[in-house]
């Protein structure tokens, strides 16, 4: 007989060393990371790219990637009701930030939060600056290199955020639904962090067999225009069955995750549209 919903009560730390606490979360971001290198490594080899060049991407990426999504974090996600609305220019405020009048607290990673659009910004600046001073090949060209990786510590750290019984969806009667106690918990909820996963595994399949089948890489935008489609289309998506993450969310038609997800899938579809049109005018 199959159980009607799963209870998740997992420790989220790893270990205490002394006063040094690693939780599952950071050995998964560092997890991510890895796998990235690990598959862009692949790539670079069999396109005999300069290994140097290598090195400095997993700079750029690992920096860009961190500071992206705790900047995204910090200004996507932490708008809180002031006490008192105000009028600026004939435009009432309800809500305000408060690292605007704190910017040094934006250091503070060890309180937490990191938001996902923030990193893929982040990655997005990094290599414009990796393009820049070290590839010159443009900006498509290392993403379609790149964002085969990026999809598995995208699973990496959803299974980081599962760890920590955190951002999971709405009340579910589904079998699979679990009870997250640690969070206090008391009826099964979506496991969108799993759901998540799955759609990242998904992604990174179809982008590597477009790359090694297909030699997508060959059509500049194609696999970047499948990974935005997917990974964002995805969490559009999903967003539906989640929780809103903050409360000022609670107000809007489409919460902040949809709203940041858009400009993603657009461009993913301009990069398909016109990938398309570049490989039709060559043959």
């Amino acid at each position: 007989m199959l159980l009607n919903f799963i209870t998740w009560n997992i420790d989220p730390v790893f270990v205490h060393l002394g006063p040094l606490t690693i939780r599952w979360y950071g050995i998964l971001w560092a997890l991510g990371i890895w796998l990235t290198l690990f598959i862009t490594t692949k790539i670079f080899k069999n396109e005999n790219l300069p290994e140097a060049w290598l090195d400095k991407l997993f700079m750029y990426t690992v920096i860009g990637t961190i500071i992206g999504a705790r900047l995204g974090h910090c200004f996507f996600y932490e708008w809180q009701l002031l006490p008192e609305p105000v009028t600026i220019l004939g435009i009432t405020v309800k809500y305000g930030n408060h690292y605007l009048s704190h910017p040094w607290e934006l250091l503070y990673i060890w309180r937490g939060g990191l938001a996902s659009h923030g990193g893929a910004i982040g990655i997005l600046t990094a290599m414009v600056l990796y393009n820049k001073n070290i590839s010159k090949k443009g900006l498509i060209w290392i993403l379609d290199r790149l964002l085969i990786g990026v999809t598995l510590c995208a699973a990496s750290i959803r299974l980081g955020n599962l760890m920590n019984s955190e951002i999971y969806g709405n009340v579910t009667s589904l079998p699979w639904g679990f009870i997250f106690v640690r969070d206090g918990g008391t009826l099964p909820m979506h496991p969108t962090q799993i759901y998540e996963m799955i759609y990242c595994f998904v992604t990174f399949a179809i982008t590597w067999w477009l790359y090694w089948k297909k030699d997508a890489y060959k059509k500049p935008g194609l696999i970047t225009g499948v990974f935005m489609i997917i990974m964002f289309g995805s969490r559009f998506s999903l967003e539906f069955i989640k929780l809103n993450q903050e409360a000022f969310e609670s107000g809007m038609i489409l919460n902040m995750g949809q709203v940041l997800s858009i400009p993603f899938i657009v461009w993913g579809i301009w990069l398909l549209i016109r990938s398309n049109k570049k490989q039709n005018a060559i043959s």
